[in-house]
């Protein structure tokens, strides 16, 4: 319908046009009407003075004899009369074709208006059918919108109702926190109330003189043994210590008596270098000891890893290279047997070796980013990862693939397992937070933030603490059962040196090493927070170093394809 009025409307208005243009010749039209009829005029009258000439011609012989001088005249202005007639019908001839050329003219403007016409009637019909699906597009869409608003309503309701739900689990769970934190608080009560009676006990013992030596923890364990007179001296003038602790009462501090449940073992400060030695073509970047024997792990970013036998007295031997990686090897790890071995590298992958043939076993292949560490997980045949595609990734060797992908929403540094059967994952991030993971469940159970990028993790023996190197160069220790830092460690001398630097726990928790921008591997002792030995002898950045589970030997790599052993052998 109103495609049609405008097809009217237009019709309309080009009619007008057409008469309003048309106007201004209807004078000529209607002189050319009068000149056709003067023209028949003259053609009659000059008609009927040929047939009065040939009259007068005729007469004109019959009285000839006669003289007629008058009757010559007369024809005379006769002949006058038609010369003056024929010029005036030739300026109506010339008069004529002026005429027709001007209609010639406006016919030829009549049909190029007409071909305008059609032209524009073209152009309107796609108009109008471009406004009709038009239209019908706006009420697709006007449908659209009422949709997604119905939709949007219904999600702003679930996410009301959501968030009320996680406001009631999240008072539930600040209760369980408080009531947490209160029984962990009496256990601690107790265990110093156990620490201290075990004090008593074992000065009442040293007075009795007993020629054998002992060794004291604070779980309260005693076991016997002959040892050496010095490791003797060393043993009493400790368990003095633990007795003027214990008698100070209350005088300690809180961290010292959470720092008591750390186990004791004797552990020697390394403080020379054993062995030298060039363990790859470029940076090494891991290094790890096998934890049944002399063997010593490193990964490089050479694509290899390699592995060295330093059993033998001041000598370095190469026990076989571990080939397959595409890319740099960001880190090792044994498994708890040490006959297998887990390397995660650059090339979005990681792969499983066995130590005694140096065969390639396994590659683990569906990261999207650089894996930057691989840990198994309890036992040989399980492997988690983590990488930088902000993911971590759980492995079964027997069926050759990915069981589960956590997402953690950060590039993962490092990563932790706090119990021999893997349930628990601890991992540290880009984002400077440390996550806590349960492999029952898909979402993270909590986290800890700290200062800066997390660049690695590691366990005390007992699983209790937490040992966390972090890019504002400083070292924090976390005690998992309470969630907390209980102390840090820093120097003005110490930087870290990369994203991926390691820190350790030496065997007995009492140490811990990590390396520094600066070609020196840091000591601290944990429990008292003090800095035993700054072990200078890189001359490029230390980027991981490794206790010797068993002897307290201590690798440390650098940047510049050097590794250190030391300690005595």
């Amino acid at each position: 319908m109103e495609g049609g009025e405008w097809r009217n409307n237009i019709i309309i208005e080009l009619r007008a046009r057409n008469k309003r243009e048309t106007a201004a010749f209807q004078d000529i039209f209607t002189f050319q009407s009068r000149l056709f009829d003067n023209v028949n005029t003259l053609k009659n009258e000059n008609l009927q003075l040929t047939l009065l000439n040939e009259r007068i011609r005729y007469s004109n012989t019959e009285s000839v004899s006669s003289g007629g001088g008058a009757i010559n005249e007369k024809i005379q202005a006769l002949e006058q009369k038609i010369l003056s007639q024929q010029e005036e019908l030739t300026s109506m001839h010339r008069r004529r074709g002026e005429s027709a050329q001007q209609i010639i003219n406006l016919n030829a403007k009549v049909h190029d208006l007409e071909k305008s016409l059609q032209t524009k009637d073209i152009v309107i019909s796609e108009n109008t059918a471009l406004i009709a699906s038009l239209r019908a597009e706006i009420q697709m869409y006007e449908t659209n919108m009422t949709e997604l608003q119905g939709l949007n309503q219904v999600l702003r309701d679930e996410h009301q109702a959501l968030q009320i739900a996680f406001a009631a689990i999240e008072d539930k769970l600040r209760k369980a926190q408080d009531e947490n934190r209160s029984l962990v608080e009496r256990l601690i009560k107790y265990k110093a109330k156990d620490a201290d009676k075990m004090n008593e006990e074992n000065e009442h013992f040293l007075k009795s003189s007993n020629p054998t030596a002992f060794l004291i923890n604070t779980f309260g364990r005693v076991s016997f043994g002959k040892k050496s007179d010095k490791v003797r001296k060393e043993l009493e003038e400790a368990a003095r210590e633990g007795g003027s602790r214990s008698s100070g009462g209350s005088g300690g501090s809180a961290d010292d008596k959470i720092m008591d449940s750390i186990p004791f073992y004797a552990t020697t400060l390394p403080s020379k270098v054993a062995l030298r030695f060039d363990a790859h073509d470029g940076e090494v970047n891991a290094v790890k000891w096998s934890p049944t024997d002399r063997i010593v792990a490193t990964g490089g970013a050479d694509r290899k890893v390699k592995l060295w036998d330093v059993s033998k007295l001041g000598t370095c031997e190469s026990r076989g290279t571990l080939v397959g990686s595409n890319a740099g090897v960001m880190s090792v790890d044994f498994d708890s047997t040490g006959a297998y071995i887990v390397g995660a590298s650059n090339d979005f992958a990681s792969r499983v070796w066995t130590v005694g043939d140096q065969r390639l076993r396994h590659t683990l292949t569906g990261h999207s980013g650089k894996v930057m560490a691989a840990k198994f997980l309890g036992e040989p045949t399980k492997v988690i990862t983590g990488s930088h595609d902000r993911t971590l990734k759980i492995w079964d060797l027997r069926s050759r693939m990915c069981t589960e992908t956590k997402f953690a929403g950060s590039s993962c540094n490092d990563l932790v397992t706090s119990d021999g059967a893997g349930s628990t994952i601890i991992s540290g991030h880009f984002d400077k937070r440390i996550r806590f993971w349960d492999i029952r469940t898909e979402m993270s159970a909590n986290h800890i933030i700290l200062q800066g990028k997390v660049t690695s993790l590691d366990l005390s023996r007992d699983s209790n603490y937490l040992l966390a190197c972090v890019r504002d160069d400083t070292i924090q220790l976390i005690d998992l059962r309470m969630n907390t830092i209980v102390r840090s460690f820093s120097h003005d001398s110490f930087k870290v040196g990369c994203d991926w630097s390691r820190a350790a726990f030496g065997p007995g928790g009492r140490l811990l090493a990590v390396g520094a921008a600066d070609g020196a591997a840091y000591v601290w002792n944990t429990h008292s927070g003090r800095l035993e030995a700054v072990l200078k002898d890189h001359s490029s950045a230390v980027t991981a170093v490794s206790w010797h589970p068993q002897s307290g030997l201590l690798a440390s790599v650098d940047r510049g394809k050097r590794a250190v052993i030391w300690g005595d052998l």
